[in-house]
């Protein structure tokens, strides 16, 4: 939508456009204007009760890089059911192509009703999906599930994506780096099973990621240590 391109331009800042640009590899830098995050918060706030919003979301892909990532914080706005929530995201996510607008989107809808989340995590990382779909789903089990309702079952659902993506490996990591820092007697033993429940590259990356938390003592950073693994030559690769 031209007058919305032209309002995000008018908050660009061209120095930024260059920093953002190093960060979203996949995305055209000439789609990316250069808006800092909390301008385009604030942008969404006002937006979110324009008469222009409606048309806006059903105007799917958008040209633009920030028109992405506004359609990202509206949905965390405007649906106020899971349904809602799910029309909402099964319209936008196939057209999502990096991490970063993907990392954007937050569910408040399923705050209430995590058997709801839990579904579309099993059903957003089903094999044959679009790839931020996925990372999208692995996103939905840090936002809803790694507090009281966190259960070792959900290390299963992440062990379970066989997908070669870097950037769906990456969430899946993150994910269970911190299933570990937050839930070490029900996740670590899911780190201990031979053979490995996980693909090596992912395993290791877990591993690594939770001794980088501030979180675990020197004695427990040198026992994640010890569970890492040698990746195959063959496998180097796998996580791309």
């Amino acid at each position: 939508m031209q007058s919305v391109v032209d309002e995000l331009a008018s908050l660009a800042d061209p120095a930024y456009r260059e920093f953002q640009a190093k960060l979203v590899p996949t995305v055209d830098p000439a789609r990316i204007l250069g808006v800092r995050t909390p301008e385009l918060r604030a942008f969404a706030r006002r937006f979110a009760a324009d008469d222009r919003c409606d048309a806006f979301l059903a105007e799917l892909p958008h040209r633009t890089y920030e028109e992405m990532n506004l359609h990202a914080e509206l949905i965390a706005r405007l649906a106020a059911t899971p349904d809602q929530a799910v029309a909402m995201l099964d319209a936008f996510l196939p057209h999502v192509d990096n991490w970063a607008t993907c990392d954007l989107i937050r569910t408040p809808a399923f705050k209430r009703d995590h058997p709801a989340a839990l579904a579309q995590v099993c059903r957003w990382t089903a094999p044959g999906m679009p790839e931020y779909a996925v990372r999208f789903g692995v996103n939905l089990l840090i936002e809803h599930f790694l507090k009281e309702d966190f259960s070792p079952d959900h290390l299963g659902l992440v062990a379970r994506i066989d997908r070669v993506e870097y950037y769906i490996n990456m969430a899946r990591a993150w994910y269970l780096s911190l299933a570990i820092v937050r839930h070490p007697d029900e996740a670590l033993p899911f780190f201990e099973e031979r053979p490995l429940r996980l693909d090596p590259w992912t395993h290791n990356k877990a591993l690594q990621k939770a001794r980088e938390s501030r979180v675990p003592t020197a004695e427990q950073k040198a026992y994640l240590q010890a569970l890492k693994v040698k990746v195959p030559r063959a496998a180097k690769g796998t996580a791309r």
